[in-house]
């Protein structure tokens, strides 16, 4: 796992810098499906590039260990399977549900960082979360149900984990029910969830 460093990180220019405009409400909506499962300091949740800094690299060399994703080929592949299936078939024999919300986290985080490696232009990028939204929204009618359903989700992901090399990788359970409890905080005005509420994709767009 790569360490964060302040010092080097602070020589990056902003993200916000390279892309001033604010995102619209529906926008911000669909970034924000991925706001569960990038938990690091350097994330950024009101941007369509993941981090708060620029780091094509760092992007590249994610999706390259993780998702051992290295052309666009690779990426759209993987986008379609999530997309498809992903783990819910996996879930539905384990739980009896389908947790679409934990595929259309990576979907959408898969996305993102697709775009910041220039895998993906930013038209592209945004055509591929719009085209995951029809299925979320009838999926859930909350953030909350939405939060409950990735929780399933990543259980699953982590019992098939059980045996394996990356059995010690993945964050504990209680800090990824931490992240997610002060996504919904209603105090916690960073949350992108408070700033574009669920039923903002189901309104007309609009700028923020």
């Amino acid at each position: 796992m790569a360490i964060w460093n302040p010092i080097r990180n602070l020589r990056r220019p902003r993200t916000a810098r390279k892309y001033p405009v604010p995102l619209t409400m529906h926008q911000l909506w669909m970034v924000s499906l991925s706001a569960p499962v990038h938990r690091d300091r350097d994330a950024s949740r009101t941007t369509l590039y993941p981090f708060t800094r620029i780091d094509d690299e760092k992007a590249r060399r994610w999706l390259a260990d993780q998702w051992e994703i290295t052309s666009r080929e690779a990426l759209a592949g993987r986008l379609d399977g999530l997309a498809r299936s992903g783990y819910r078939a996996r879930a539905r024999l384990r739980l009896g549900v389908e947790p679409l919300a934990w595929d259309a986290g990576l979907y959408v985080d898969i996305s993102r960082r697709g775009f910041a490696c220039g895998m993906l232009s930013e038209a592209e990028a945004w055509t591929a979360l719009k085209n995951i939204v029809p299925a979320v929204v009838r999926s859930y009618g909350s953030w909350k149900e939405y939060a409950e359903h990735y929780l399933l989700g990543r259980m699953v992901w982590l019992e098939g984990l059980q045996g394996t090399p990356d059995t010690d990788s993945p964050a504990p359970q209680e800090v990824s029910d931490a992240h997610l409890q002060a996504l919904l905080d209603p105090m916690n005005k960073a949350s992108p969830w408070n700033m574009a509420p669920w039923e903002a994709i189901s309104h007309p767009d609009h700028a923020r």
